[in-house]
């Protein structure tokens, strides 16, 4: 007769523990030092966007350039709050290896607003 019982049942926190991901820290990291630097680069170029009015007047200036400074404006603010929606839940996600692809895609998300901003601004029409 064998007296050996049953190996004891392995916690739920043991077995996500074994799933974690090393690098998981790594794409928000990257996104928080590249969102740190392009995000005042582009509320600077987006404020001063306005000064491409300045030889035409707000009032005489084309479709084209209003049309283009509005996308900035929207971008900024809009974009700005679903960047950092998806800043903040690439920090927030699981650090588990299930995770990592959405954690990256969400960390390079966080950056478009800002890169799309800088792309309009140095590309604006004339007035």
């Amino acid at each position: 007769m064998s007296h050996h019982h049953a190996p004891a049942p392995v916690p739920s926190a043991w077995q996500d523990r074994a799933g974690r991901d090393p690098r998981a820290w790594v794409a928000p990291t990257v996104a928080t030092v590249l969102g740190a630097l392009l995000a005042p680069v582009a509320f600077l170029f987006g404020g001063l966007s306005v000064m491409a009015t300045d030889s035409c007047g707000p009032d005489d200036c084309s479709q084209a350039l209003t049309t283009a400074l509005n996308m900035v404006f929207g971008t900024l603010f809009y974009g700005g709050l679903l960047a950092g929606g998806a800043w903040l839940a690439s920090w927030l996600l699981p650090w588990t290896r299930r995770w990592s692809v959405p954690r990256a895609w969400l960390a390079g998300l966080s950056l478009l607003p800002w890169l799309f901003v800088l792309a309009l601004v140095f590309n604006l029409p004339e007035g």
